[in-house]
């Protein structure tokens, strides 16, 4: 609950609305907490039921809190408001004292009294934020069970302060807020509004902040404290309403000093009765009780209003546990039995495999993208294809045809100056083909990591009810898969070898496109050969190139540039058989997984050794069938608590 940027965090629990010495005794009207004498015969069903479905989480300031609980929190130490601390009540009638707990820090539990709550909390607090003053999210919960209180959850966060103190950071009021905002902004959420008689409300950060996630009202309910210190005008303002407040108001006066409960209440009774401008506030608005009342009543309201939707849920689950249950195999008695259940299991785990990694068909899981099979596979192709280079590698900080001219240098011999020597072509391929070799792998690997993943997920989902085989099952999947991997590498290792071993393609679009080249060969060597030409032209296939290095070589210019003609036209054939051939090699690969090499996997890892792995499937193991039935069992009950619930409600005019 948000509380008002005028208190400092040491008066967080010292909220001291009334004055004078407490009564002796306050008889049996009060002796109880405020909580449990309000309503409880009427709420306390829907209290019990909503436990397991906690849909409401109240907000609270530390005093009010205490009043509510009727736990003693230490007062005017701070304790509480650097971390947001979780107050859970839970009713239990076997307790003859308040059994109190932390929880804090992922799952550390701390057992604590009454008397040692403060010491405790002060522990807890300085272990999340620090021994200094600064605040953090991380929460402490204070399980309180204790007898006659109903389930409720109240939250006490960190107090609103614009100024940091001396310790403090100085971004302290955006953290808080932070915090603040997290708590309150669910719907779901009731907003305790604690502020002082003495603040102007419109004006009042802790309700600006509020209206900023509950602009109507709907949810907040403002309790005012300190009212004896600022009687005059009070009743105007809670009456009024300029701050659209849509729960209402409550006044409160909170213990004092070492004051019981009891006492606090009687004293709080008494200022409400005779004081001259406090008694005019009607009593529905005024007394820790009638907070209570509306707590409970707010409650009952919210529960009551997700009830149908929770009623919905629970028949949806029980018709989906139910199906469930009704598709349960029959127990298993002899080996034969397993074996039948075992090729069954195998022929669904196939035919879904088909469906999603062969056919393209999603029925199963139509809004599941991760078993969409065929097409997930396209989008590995596809961005496979586009990996490799759609143009011959070249080097991009090297001269134009400076490559070519050094091979050249390097493999002429005594033969006709004319003839392009061949084997300058097949040292230049043999470069270029190694730069792309890792692509084609990268993918095999790629496509055989999903299809491991999606076939695991399948056998798991086929063999859920026979645990016992789903361990020697991933065994033979993850065998399959590195035999496929090994298949698939040695596939690309053969298809990098075919492109080094002989320069040949039968693809027509290669003499076109050498052709299409040479037809700027002319005003290539023109350009090389004539000084008084520009050294800069552009030339098809090649773009905008520079020669004015190459008129040094003139002799082999010529030579070169066939030679980058016939690696640029012949390039597009070797990306061509990449792509088509590792495609279908995949789509083979998988096939024949899915067809055949699965189900003899399979068979190998569980049928081996007489049968052994088939006969784990007769062995007990957690039954699936009884979590299915208590479940079911469970869901009744729930449905008809709160058929109940809501029979009861609507009887008494409540919803």
């Amino acid at each position: 609950m948000p509380k008002k940027n005028q208190m400092g965090a040491k008066q967080a629990n010292a909220d001291d609305d009334g004055k004078g010495a407490a009564a002796a005794d306050a008889g049996s009207a009060v002796t109880a907490s405020a909580i449990a004498a309000s309503y409880d015969d009427q709420i306390r069903p829907l209290l019990d039921a909503v436990d397991r479905l906690r849909h409401l989480k109240s907000s609270g300031k530390s005093s009010v809190l205490e009043s509510l609980a009727g736990i003693s929190l230490p007062r005017g130490q701070g304790i509480c408001t650097r971390v947001p601390l979780v107050m859970r009540l839970q009713d239990d009638p076997s307790a003859d004292s308040p059994k109190l707990q932390l929880e804090y820090s992922n799952g550390r539990v701390v057992a604590t009294t009454e008397a040692k709550v403060a010491e405790a909390i002060n522990a807890a607090t300085a272990e999340i934020a620090g021994s200094g003053k600064g605040i953090s999210d991380a929460p402490i919960t204070l399980v309180v069970r204790k007898r006659g209180v109903p389930d409720l959850t109240l939250v006490d966060l960190p107090g609103i302060t614009r100024v940091p103190v001396q310790g403090q950071p100085e971004d302290i009021y955006d953290q808080v807020a932070k915090i603040i905002k997290e708590y309150i902004a669910p719907k779901e959420s009731i907003i305790l509004n604690v502020i002082s008689a003495t603040v102007d409300f419109p004006t009042c950060e802790s309700i600006r902040m509020s209206q900023q996630v509950d602009r109507t009202g709907e949810r907040t309910l403002a309790v005012v404290t300190k009212v004896d210190k600022a009687p005059e005008g009070l009743l105007e303002k809670v009456t009024m309403d300029d701050v659209h407040i849509g729960l209402g108001y409550v006044c409160v006066r909170n213990r004092i000093g070492d004051e019981t409960y009891d006492q606090a209440r009687v004293e709080e009774e008494r200022l409400f009765k005779y004081h001259p401008l406090l008694s005019k506030i009607d009593k529905s608005m005024v007394g820790i009780p009638v907070l209570a009342q509306r707590l409970m009543q707010i409650q009952a309201a919210i529960i009551a209003k997700c009830l149908p939707d929770i009623v919905k849920q629970i028949n949806d689950r029980l018709s989906r546990s139910s199906a469930e249950l009704d598709q349960m195999p029959q127990d298993l008695n002899s080996v034969a039995d397993a074996v039948r259940v075992f090729f069954h299991i195998v022929k669904q785990i196939c035919n879904s495999l088909e469906k999603v990694l062969v056919r393209g068909d999603f029925e199963e899981y139509p809004d599941e993208r991760e078993f969409h099979g065929t097409a997930r596979i396209a989008e590995m192709l596809s961005g496979y294809a586009k990996k490799l280079p759609a143009q011959c590698p070249t080097s991009s900080d090297e001269p134009f045809l400076m490559e070519e001219v050094r091979i050249l240098e390097e493999t002429k011999g005594i033969n006709l100056p004319n003839f392009l020597p061949r084997s300058a072509f097949l040292v230049l391929l043999k470069k270029k083909v190694e730069k792309i070799e890792p692509v084609p792998q990268d993918l095999a690997n790629g496509v055989w990591a999903y299809v491991e993943g999606l076939v695991m997920k399948i056998l798991l989902k086929h063999s859920d009810n026979f645990p016992q085989m789903q361990s020697p099952c991933r065994r033979a999947v993850q065998s399959l898969m590195e035999k496929a991997r090994a298949r698939s590498a040695q596939y690309v290792r053969e298809l990098i070898a075919m492109e080094l071993v002989a320069d040949y393609t039968a693809n027509p679009d290669y003499m076109k496109t050498w052709a299409e080249i040479m037809k700027g060969f002319d005003k290539f060597m023109e350009a090389v050969e004539d000084t008084s030409k520009p050294t800069r032209i552009t030339l098809e296939g090649f773009g905008e190139v520079d020669v004015s290095h190459l008129r040094a070589y003139a002799d082999l210019a010529g030579k070169a540039f066939d030679l980058r003609a016939r690696l640029t036209a012949y390039w597009k054939s070797i990306v061509l058989r990449l792509v088509d051939g590792l495609a279908l090699h995949v789509l083979l690969s998988v096939k024949l997984l899915v067809e055949k090499d699965l189900e003899e996997e399979l068979g190998n890892e569980l049928l081996a050794n007489k049968l052994a792995g088939v006969e784990k499937m007769l062995a007990p193991s957690p039954s699936t069938e009884e979590r299915l039935r208590k479940s079911i069992v469970l869901l009744r009950q729930s449905k008809e608590v709160v058929a109940n619930i809501m029979d009861r409600i609507s009887a008494a005019g409540e919803v």
